[in-house]
């Protein structure tokens, strides 16, 4: 054992260094895709996280620059069961250890992380340390240093190193909507652009004033990382702008959303995280399969009047998705863009659309989204 994985509880997960040297610290969670390890790595709702991949063999297609879903990865740390050094795809423009390597990301690998996945099962997701650097056989007491360095992991103030620090504009011939950025995916961003929209991306710490500055005529909350209620400026701002402009929110935007208009949210025990999760949209009587991040999810209990949950997750019954329709806005916790993961909700940005367009944004966009050019072009894309 070269380097190791100390939890919080003091459990130990020895393991091989992968990508670059070092310790960092971050909450460790779970993704059970069988692929997207790349769009995983620079998901910015992964900020301050050490991730563990499920599938046991990681890296064995690269990294493409098509798979990046931000500039760089912002993750703490990876763990995988058994990583593939030497790559075979002809779109790979780096192996699983060059990438993490030039990104100063620490990861594991030959770690049982089928074990670890189910003591983060049973006991929840939690605080720990990566490191590449065991000192000694542990007669030294660094195992119980890092687990001390764990239980002092701050996990507040993530989404300040996700967002952006000013705003910039993308074009399009389209309506021109506002992306408040909490850790925006990439995917977010095209699938608004194949659809024409011009798009201004603001910081997650935009007031309402500042965005209607934009003179938007439709405001998207994006994905992003760590506790909903942490993001107090963001909420106060969405309460300003629900009932003003139409706005669709995204992971964490939509549990902004719910906060502004009253709602709680509470910590689930693991989180969702994976790109296989069942959903009922309760408007359409159907169920599609989810690309999902997130840890935590907006409360049954106390919904105020005027929202309506219009999804749930078939796994466990929580809310993935709400509807706000004397305020022209709707919500959903899963990732309609997808990246990586099935792309069967991309309608859902005709949903949004159409309802910027001052048309009903219930059976209007719902009839046109499924077999649209832009729904097939998601399912491709996914």
């Amino acid at each position: 054992m070269t380097g190791a994985l100390v939890l919080e509880d003091g459990t130990v997960f020895p393991g091989e260094p992968l990508g670059a040297c070092g310790t960092a610290g971050g909450e460790v969670v779970f993704n059970t895709g069988m692929t997207g390890y790349g769009e995983i790595l620079t998901d910015p709702s992964y900020c301050g996280q050490i991730v563990t991949l499920t599938y046991p063999l990681v890296g064995n297609y690269g990294v493409s620059g098509s798979d990046l879903q931000s500039a760089r990865p912002l993750v703490s740390g990876l763990v995988v069961h058994e990583a593939c050094f030497a790559p075979s795809h002809r779109e790979a423009c780096w192996s699983l250890d060059d990438f993490l390597r030039s990104h100063g990301v620490v990861g594991l690998q030959g770690v049982d992380t089928r074990a670890l996945v189910r003591h983060l099962r049973r006991h929840g997701t939690m605080r720990g340390v990566i490191t590449s650097r065991v000192a000694g056989d542990g007669s030294h007491g660094w195992a119980e240093e890092l687990v001390q360095a764990a239980r002092a992991v701050s996990l507040r103030g993530v989404v300040y190193r996700a967002t952006c620090s000013r705003p910039y504009h993308l074009s399009g011939r389209g309506p021109r909507l506002v992306v408040v950025d909490l850790g925006v995916k990439a995917g977010i961003l095209q699938a608004l652009l194949r659809r024409g929209c011009s798009i201004t991306v603001v910081p997650a710490t935009s007031t309402a004033a500042e965005i209607m500055s934009f003179r938007p005529r439709g405001v998207v909350l994006s994905n992003g990382p760590g506790d909903p209620g942490d993001a107090t400026w963001a909420i106060a701002a969405a309460r300003e702008l629900l009932g003003r402009v139409p706005m669709l929110g995204i992971c964490l935007g939509h549990q902004i959303m719910a906060l502004a208009a009253g709602a709680r949210t509470f910590r689930l025990k693991y989180g969702h995280r994976g790109a296989n999760h069942p959903v009922h949209d309760l408007t359409l009587g159907r169920v599609f399969i989810t690309s999902q991040n997130h840890g935590y999810a907006v409360a049954d209990e106390g919904l105020p009047a005027g929202v309506t949950v219009t999804a749930r997750n078939l796994n466990d019954g929580t809310v993935e998705g709400l509807e706000f329709p004397e305020r022209q806005a709707f919500s959903v916790q899963y990732h309609p863009e997808a990246g990586p993961g099935p792309g069967d909700t991309g309608y859902l940005f005709d949903r949004f659309l159409t309802l910027v367009a001052g048309r009903d944004g219930r059976a209007g966009a719902y009839g046109q989204g499924h077999g649209s050019a832009h729904h097939n072009e998601e399912r491709r894309a996914g």
